[in-house]
C-alpha cells in the first residue's frame, strides 16, 4: 500500500459526511421504493457524494461492491472538495466503495507509461467476479511491467499472472470462464497477427479466434449464452466481409455470425459502447458532421435484427440497462427526428425503455467539460451489493458537474430514495366570464418524475381545492388550468399551486396569482375567443418565464432573453392590461411550448407598437425553439422603413408588403392570414396588402415564435431579426379568418369593457340591544342578530357611472372575523337605511329606522376567516350614483355573525360595495 489516500481514509469520512449520511461498506440500507418514481424507471436523478477526479474517466466495472475506475487522472479528491485541494496522488486507477463513493483500502494500482501519457481506456470483471482486466496504454502497474494489459484479483489487487503483450491501445475487455477478448488499435498480440480483435486464455495464452478489423475495435461483448460476440468499432469490414461499426462473431472461432453493411450504420457513425440484458443487445454510437447517426440501437438476441432506433444527435458514448430500461452517456442536442427537443442545450443522460425508444423521465445532467467537451464517458450498473440493498448507476466521463454542482470524473444514482422536489410553478389567473377565475400554470421539472401532482389553493387556504396529474420534459413543459367557479362578480381572490412527485416531494408554494371575478364581459376577448384560436397570449404577467394561453387549449409559452413584462399602457384596456417588450436582439422573443404540425391554413393576430428603425421579426412559425431557426417561414416582420412584410415558403418565398409604415410609436393591430385566398395582411381592421395565388407553405413539425428569429434571405431583410417594441393580445390560429371578423377584432378592443369599482366604507358602527346606550364606532368588527339584537349600518360614497357606461350590478362583500362564533347559521338581510345615523354617535336607543326593501340575503352557513357576499339588486342602488347609500344588516335569528370593520388595517378584510359598469 503507498501514497497517504488508503491511510488518511477515515479523516475523509467525516468530510463526506458533511455531504450526505452514507453507510459504510459493511452497513445496510433499506432498499429503495422504486414505486416513487415514474415507472419504468428505477434510479433517481439525485447525484450522491462520490469522490472526484481531476481528469477523464474512460472505464468503469464492478464485482464485490467495489467500482473500479480507469481514466486519465493523477489526483482524486472528496466530493465537494475544489479542483485543486484536499487531491490524493494517484495514476490513472481508483478503487471506490459502490455505496459510499469513497476509496476503499488495499488497491492501490498504478499504471504509468514512461515518456508517453498513460491512461485506463478499458475495465472487465470475469464471470465469478475473483478478476479484474484492464487494458489501456501504460507500460508498468506499481513500477512492474506491462504491455497495455494486465490481470488482478479483486478482492486483494494483486496483480495475476497474464503474460499478454498488446503493442498499441487496449480500448475494450470483455471476459468469459475461458477466454479474455480484447479491442483496440493493435495489429499483433503476443507477436501474432491480429488485427484490432484479439482472444487469449484466461492464463494470458493467445488463441486462435480471429476477428481481423480494417478500423479500431472500441467495444465488445459477450452474449448472455456465451455462444457470441458482439463486436462494436470504427471498422468497415470484419473478416473481409462488409459490415460497418458492428458486427456478430462465434466466441469460439471469431467466424461472422451476423453482418450489418452500410448504411445499416450510417458510414461517419462508429460504435463507442455496447450492453446486453436477457433478450437483446444494445448500442452506442457516434457519429462525426452534421446529420451523423449517433443514437442508440435495440437489437434482439434471438435473431440479431434491429428492435428499434433513436435518431437523437450528441455523440452516444456508453450505454447500461436496469430493470429494463436502458440508460445512456451522451451531449444529445436534437431528438426532433424522434418527435422531441429541437436542436439546443446539450442533454447528457438519458432513459428509454428496451422495448421503446421513447425517451422516459430521468434527465440528471452534466456538462461538457475537459478534453473534446464530450461529458459522460462511460456507464454501468451496480447491483446486488454485499454491503446496501440498492442498486446504483455510476456515470464516468470528462464532465466537471452534476446537476448543476461542481463535481469532477464521476457521478453515481442510486434506485432511492428519491430526495429531490419538482421546480416551483410559475401561476397566472384571469377572468373572463362573470363570476369564474381561471388559473394557468406552466407544468414543473422532476429530473426523476415526469408525472406530478399539483395541488392549487385558493387565497390563505391551507386545503387544496383543486387536484390534478401532469406530465412533463425539460423541453415540454405543458400549461394546466383550473377554473374557479361560483365567485362573486368583483371579489379578488389569489391563487397558489405545489408540485409533489410520488415520493411526496413537494415544490415551494407558488408565488400568489391575484384575480377579481369578471362582472360581465370584455369585448375583445369575447370577439377573439369566438373564433377559436390555437393560443391566445395575453401578455399580463409582471415577471417570470411564463406565457399564460387563455384560449382553453392550454398552449402557453415561454419568455427567453428577459424581454420586459408588464408593459403599460396595454394595447386593449381592461382591469390588470399589460404588455411586452422586447429589445431588439436576436435571443431575446417568447415560444409556444406546444410543437405543431404547420397548418396548411392560419390567421396570426397580434397588436404592436414600435418607433424602431431596425425592423425585425414580430410573428411566424419556426422549427427551433432554443438557438435560431433554419427552418423558418408563415411571419410578418418590419422593416427598416416600418413598412410591414407577410410571407411564406411554398414554391419559394412568397410575401406581400404593406404601403406604408407603421414605426410610429402607436398601438396597431395586426392580422395576417393565408388560406384559399392567398396571402392577406390587415392592419388596424383594414386589409392592407394581399397575394390571392399564394395558398401553400412550408411543411415541418414547429412552434409560434414572437419578437425574434432568423430572417435571412427574405425581401428587404431588416437590419435587425429581432423586434423592438412591444406587442399585446398575441393569437394564432389554425384557420382562416374573414375579414369581416379582423375588422369586428379590431373594433371590439374600444368597446367598452366591463369594470368593477370596489368601495370602502365611510362609516360603519353596529349597536346592541343588550347594551342599549352603548356606541361601537370605533370597534374593528360588526355584529348581526336577530335576538338578542345586534344591527349593523354601513355608508358608502358611490361615484357617478363613467361615461359611456352604466351600472350593471352591485354586490357587498363582508369577511369575517377570526373568532370561533364568527359564523353564523342563519341568514342575514341587506336593507336600505331611512333615517339618520352616525358612526360616533348611534346606539340601540338612537338607531335609524330601515326601508322595508331587502336588497339582498347573506346566506347562512358562514365560517371564521370567511368572504361572503350577496348580490344587491341593482335598480334599487342606481338611484344613489354620485351620492351616499346607506345600509343596514339585520337578522331574525338567533345566532350571531360577526365581521371586519373599516377600522381594521388590511383593505381586504374591510365590508366592500363592488359595483359593475359596463356598456348598456
Amino acid at each position: 500500500m503507498r501514497g497517504g489516500l488508503w491511510r488518511r481514509a477515515v479523516v475523509y469520512s467525516g468530510v463526506l459526511a458533511l455531504f450526505a449520511a452514507l453507510p459504510g461498506p459493511a452497513a445496510a440500507q433499506p432498499a429503495a421504493p422504486a414505486p416513487a418514481l415514474t415507472p419504468p424507471v428505477g434510479i433517481t436523478a439525485d447525484e450522491l457524494p462520490t469522490w472526484q477526479t481531476n481528469g477523464i474517466v474512460w472505464a468503469l466495472a464492478e464485482a464485490g461492491g467495489t467500482v473500479f475506475v480507469g481514466g486519465t487522472f493523477s489526483t482524486v479528491r472528496p466530493p465537494g472538495a475544489a479542483a485543486g485541494t484536499q487531491e490524493e496522488p494517484v495514476a490513472n486507477f481508483v478503487a471506490l466503495d459502490a455505496a459510499s463513493g469513497e476509496p476503499v483500502a488495499d488497491c492501490d494500482l498504478r499504471f504509468t507509461a514512461g515518456s508517453v501519457a498513460a491512461a485506463v481506456r478499458s475495465l472487465a470483471v470475469s464471470p465469478d467476479g475473483a478478476t479484474l482486466y484492464v487494458g489501456g496504454t501504460f507500460g508498468s502497474v506499481n513500477g512492474v511491467g506491462a504491455s497495455n494489459v494486465a490481470a488482478f484479483d479483486t478482492t486483494t489487487c494483486e496483480r495475476r499472472a497474464f503474460p499478454v503483450a498488446v503493442p498499441a491501445t487496449v480500448r475494450a475487455l470483455a471476459a468469459t470462464d475461458q477466454r479474455v477478448y480484447l479491442g483496440g488499435d493493435f495489429n499483433t498480440v503476443a507477436g501474432q497477427p491480429r488485427q484490432r480483435f484479439a482472444a487469449v486464455t484466461t492464463s494470458g495464452a493467445l488463441e486462435g479466434w480471429v476477428a481481423d478489423a480494417d478500423e479500431p475495435g472500441r467495444a465488445i461483448e459477450v452474449t448472455p449464452d456465451g455462444r457470441h460476440v458482439i463486436l462494436g468499432g470504427d471498422f468497415f469490414r470484419l473478416n473481409g466481409r462488409d459490415s460497418h461499426a458492428l458486427a456478430v462473431v462465434d466466441a469460439v472461432t471469431g467466424a461472422n455470425t451476423r453482418d450489418y453493411p452500410l448504411p445499416f450504420i450510417e458510414q461517419r457513425s462508429v460504435v463507442k459502447g455496447l450492453t446486453t440484458d436477457d433478450s437483446g443487445f444494445y448500442t452506442a454510437n457516434e457519429g462525426t458532421g452534421g446529420g451523423a447517426f449517433d443514437g442508440r440501437i435495440a437489437l434482439e438476441l434471438a435473431t440479431f435484427d434491429q428492435r428499434w432506433r433513436d435518431t437523437c444527435l450528441g455523440a452516444t458514448q456508453d450505454v447500461t440497462v436496469h430493470q429494463g430500461v436502458l440508460y445512456s452517456g451522451h451531449h444529445a442536442h436534437d431528438c426532433s427526428s424522434m418527435g422531441s427537443f429541437p436542436d439546443g442545450p446539450r442533454f447528457h443522460l438519458f432513459a428509454q425503455s428496451v422495448d421503446d425508444p421513447t425517451l422516459l423521465g430521468w434527465f440528471p445532467d452534466t456538462n461538457d467539460g475537459l478534453g473534446e467537451a464530450i461529458g459522460p464517458r462511460v456507464v454501468i450498473t451496480a447491483e446486488e451489493l454485499p454491503q446496501d440493498d440498492r442498486d446504483f448507476i455510476w456515470v464516468g466521463g470528462g464532465f466537471t458537474t452534476v446537476n448543476g454542482t461542481p463535481q469532477w470524473g464521476l457521478t453515481r444514482f442510486a434506485s432511492g430514495p428519491d430526495t429531490g422536489a419538482p421546480d416551483r410553478p410559475e401561476v397566472s389567473a384571469h377572468s373572463l366570464a362573470a363570476g369564474e377565475a381561471t388559473v394557468t400554470w406552466r407544468s414543473s421539472l422532476d429530473l426523476d418524475d415526469s408525472l406530478l401532482t399539483y395541488r392549487v389553493y385558493r387565497d390563505n387556504g391551507t386545503a387544496p381545492i383543486h387536484t390534478v396529474q401532469g406530465s412533463s420534459l425539460p423541453w415540454q413543459r405543458p400549461q394546466l388550468s383550473y377554473t374557479d367557479t361560483g365567485l362573486t362578480p368583483g371579489q379578488s381572490h389569489s391563487y397558489r399551486v405545489t408540485a409533489s412527485d410520488a415520493a411526496g416531494n413537494t415544490s415551494v408554494q407558488s408565488l400568489p396569482a391575484t384575480v377579481t371575478a369578471a362582472a360581465g364581459t370584455q369585448p375583445y376577448a369575447d370577439a377573439v375567443l369566438a373564433d377559436d384560436p390555437v393560443l391566445y397570449w395575453r401578455h399580463d404577467e409582471t415577471g417570470g418565464f411564463y406565457a399564460s394561453d387563455v384560449s382553453g387549449n392550454d398552449n402557453g409559452g415561454v419568455h427567453r432573453g428577459n424581454p420586459s413584462r408588464g408593459v403599460t399602457p396595454a394595447a386593449v384596456p381592461y382591469p390588470g392590461a399589460r404588455g411586452i417588450g422586447y429589445t431588439g436582439g436576436i435571443t431575446t422573443y417568447t415560444y409556444s411550448d406546444t410543437a405543431f404540425d404547420s397548418p396548411a391554413r392560419f390567421s396570426v393576430e397580434t397588436w404592436f407598437r414600435t418607433e424602431s428603425t431596425q425592423g425585425g421579426r414580430i410573428i411566424g412559425f419556426s422549427r427551433n425553439i432554443w438557438r435560431t431557426s433554419t427552418t423558418y417561414d408563415k411571419h410578418v416582420y418590419m422593416r427598416d422603413s416600418g413598412q410591414l412584410v407577410f410571407g411564406t415558403q411554398g414554391s419559394g418565398r412568397q410575401f406581400v408588403t404593406s404601403p406604408r409604415s407603421y414605426n410610429d410609436g402607436r398601438w396597431h393591430h395586426l392580422a395576417a392570414t393565408q388560406g384559399t385566398n392567398g396571402l392577406r395582411l390587415y392592419v388596424d381592421g383594414q386589409l392592407v396588402a394581399s397575394n390571392a395565388n399564394v395558398t401553400s407553405n412550408q411543411t415541418y413539425r414547429g412552434y409560434w415564435r414572437t419578437g425574434a428569429d432568423n430572417l435571412s434571405g427574405w425581401n428587404n431583410r431588416p437590419s435587425s431579426d429581432g423586434f423592438q417594441g412591444q406587442l399585446d393580445e398575441t393569437t394564432v390560429y389554425h384557420h382562416t379568418l374573414s375579414a369581416a371578423r379582423i375588422t369586428a377584432h379590431h373594433n371590439a378592443a374600444s368597446a367598452p369593457v366591463d369594470t368593477v369599482t370596489a368601495l370602502q366604507p365611510t362609516a360603519d358602527t353596529y349597536v346592541n340591544q343588550g347594551a342599549p346606550s352603548a356606541t361601537h364606532g370605533g370597534s374593528t368588527s360588526l355584529a348581526v342578530r336577530g335576538s338578542s339584537g345586534y344591527e349593523t349600518y354601513l355608508r358608502y360614497e358611490l361615484p357617478q357611472a363613467p361615461p359611456g357606461t352604466v351600472l350593471k350590478a352591485a354586490a357587498l362583500r363582508v369577511r369575517t372575523t377570526g373568532q370561533e362564533y364568527a359564523g353564523s347559521e342563519d341568514s342575514h338581510t341587506v336593507s336600505p337605511v331611512t333615517g339618520s345615523w352616525s358612526e360616533a354617535g348611534t346606539s340601540w336607543n338612537t338607531r335609524p329606522t330601515l326601508g322595508s326593501t331587502v336588497l339582498g340575503t347573506i346566506a347562512a352557513g358562514t365560517v371564521p376567516n370567511g368572504h361572503y357576499s350577496t348580490t344587491l339588486t341593482t335598480s334599487a342602488v342606481r338611484p344613489s350614483l354620485g351620492g351616499t347609500l346607506d345600509l343596514a344588516v339585520t337578522s331574525t335569528g338567533t345566532d350571531n355573525l360577526w365581521f371586519w370593520s373599516r377600522e381594521v388595517a388590511a383593505t381586504d378584510n374591510r365590508p366592500q360595495l363592488h359595483l359593475t359598469f359596463g356598456a348598456p
